[in-house]
């Protein structure tokens, strides 16, 4: 996803078929077991499944387009000497235009694997 790109329920037209897009962003939601990268990026597209608008549809796109190109990509799991745990954490601060609440996200790693990861709203 665009890092400036500040998605509203408010800026634009409504799309031609909500159920396609519903779909889709459905799919894409499946796809984030094996695919931890794309989870922010649908996390936020799926806040408008009740009202999809055509920015929507176009940050939709817009991960399909990341996905095709990086179709030989995914989640690898391999034997690691390692035993440490490690974790990342981040969010933004209250970005969301529309109530001003925060998305934070996590990742932990057991050695060199990714074996948790969680992107929500606060």
């Amino acid at each position: 996803m665009n890092a400036g790109l500040r998605l509203s329920a408010y800026n634009s037209d409504s799309v031609e078929s909500p159920q396609y897009y519903r779909s889709i962003v459905g799919a894409l939601q499946y796809l984030t077991v094996t695919r931890p990268e794309i989870a922010f990026s649908v996390n936020k597209v799926c806040q408008f499944m009740h009202n999809p608008l055509q920015s929507h549809w176009t940050a939709v796109k817009r991960i399909l387009r990341y996905l095709s190109g990086m179709v030989d990509y995914g989640l690898h799991l391999q034997k690691s000497s390692s035993l440490e745990l490690i974790g990342f954490y981040d969010a933004d601060w209250a970005t969301d235009p529309d109530d001003k609440r925060s998305t934070s996200g996590y990742c932990i790693y057991f050695g060199t694997n990714l074996v948790a990861w969680q992107s929500k709203k606060q």
